[in-house]
């Protein structure tokens, strides 16, 4: 049995919370949050569960094993890492941390004390990304030759993150758990419509070592909400669609052909090949319910997390360079490593 402190209960801290109490072999030990409105709903739906409103006091509570942080970004770094210091695990909302350095800060200190040490990059968890993982890796879609997503809805506005680190965060964790690889080099154009707010459209663009290339379009000023990702490999494509109610993704025995004319290897003839389109199956169980049970498995085992500490690092390298592309206009930046 598993003991959870739960440090946020904003926008998705109840997802959290109710996943933890619902699971077999979890239990939710003690909520925080700064706000007494919000913590009256959690006494209204789990009454008993100790709340309070210093994250100190559930880091240092005995009775909590591990600690989930649903927290703004800027908050992460100092809980997650007062949380390891008290000896706790710990599950921190995406992205990990507000930048590289405090990320590998936190699985430093996560490795050193043999703590576990995830990322909620819920999509991850999704059997749909699964499903498309092991269509890539299987190699059934060929060489990929590019992923390409859009992103977009009416808000919700953040003030302390720009829009590619709320929305593109999404797919940056998708591409790095799917592809299994990393870009080189990115850049980052965008805007903000809001005086004194982070941008609220931008446009990323990916580049990998070889032809590979990928793009992301996020925004918060969309009158629509996409969630739409296309995934072109050699022998076969796959669209993605996370808002469709049934069949979520499609994959389409689609693509080119091309040949070398004999005489004369300077022309090339292109010919288009179209055959039929599947809905695979795949488990549909809720996302953050596989993360907790993944979460606490990991815990029980002292196994490394599918998106561990590694996972939000790679993540935050490419939104580091995103944000220094986007102060330079669209500038290329090489992902560090």
């Amino acid at each position: 049995m598993i003991s959870v402190g739960v440090i946020g209960y904003g926008y998705w801290g109840p997802n959290l919370v109710r996943n933890f109490a619902d699971m077999d072999g979890a239990r939710v030990a003690r909520v925080c949050d700064m706000s007494l409105k919000r913590l009256e709903l959690v006494r209204r739906r789990y009454p008993g569960v100790p709340l309070g409103t210093d994250p100190r006091e559930l880091i240092e509570d005995p009775a909590v094993d591990a600690v989930v942080i649903a927290t703004p970004v800027a908050s992460h770094f100092e809980l997650a890492m007062g949380a390891l210091k008290a000896g706790k695990h710990v599950l921190v909302e995406k992205p990990l941390a507000a930048s590289a350095e405090e990320a590998r800060r936190l699985i430093e200190e996560a490795e050193r004390r043999r703590l576990v040490l995830l990322v909620d990059h819920t999509f991850v968890y999704t059997g749909a990304v699964r499903k498309i993982r092991e269509l890539v890796q299987d190699g059934g879609l060929g060489d990929i030759y590019y992923y390409d997503s859009v992103r977009v809805n009416l808000g919700l506005f953040q003030h302390d993150v720009n829009v590619l680190w709320d929305l593109a965060v999404h797919d940056l964790a998708i591409m790095d758990y799917v592809l299994d690889r990393q870009p080189a080099a990115v850049s980052a154009t965008g805007m903000s419509h809001v005086a004194g707010s982070p941008e609220d459209v931008a446009y990323l663009t990916l580049f990998f070592e070889d032809s590979l290339i990928a793009h992301i379009h996020a925004n918060w000023l969309a009158p629509v909400k996409l969630r739409r990702t296309l995934i072109g490999g050699r022998r076969k494509m796959i669209v993605y669609d996370d808002i469709e109610p049934s069949e979520k993704l499609k994959v389409y025995d689609k693509g080119i052909t091309v040949h070398e004319d004999a005489e004369n290897i300077y022309k090339l003839l292109i010919s288009y090949r179209t055959g039929e389109m599947y809905a695979p199956q795949f488990d549909t169980t809720e996302a953050l319910a596989v993360e907790a049970r993944h979460f606490a498995d990991c815990v029980a085992a002292g196994t490394r997390p599918v998106t561990g500490g590694e996972a939000g690092l790679r993540v935050l390298r490419v939104l580091e360079a995103a944000t220094e592309s986007l102060s330079r206009r669209g500038e290329l930046v090489e992902v560090r490593t």
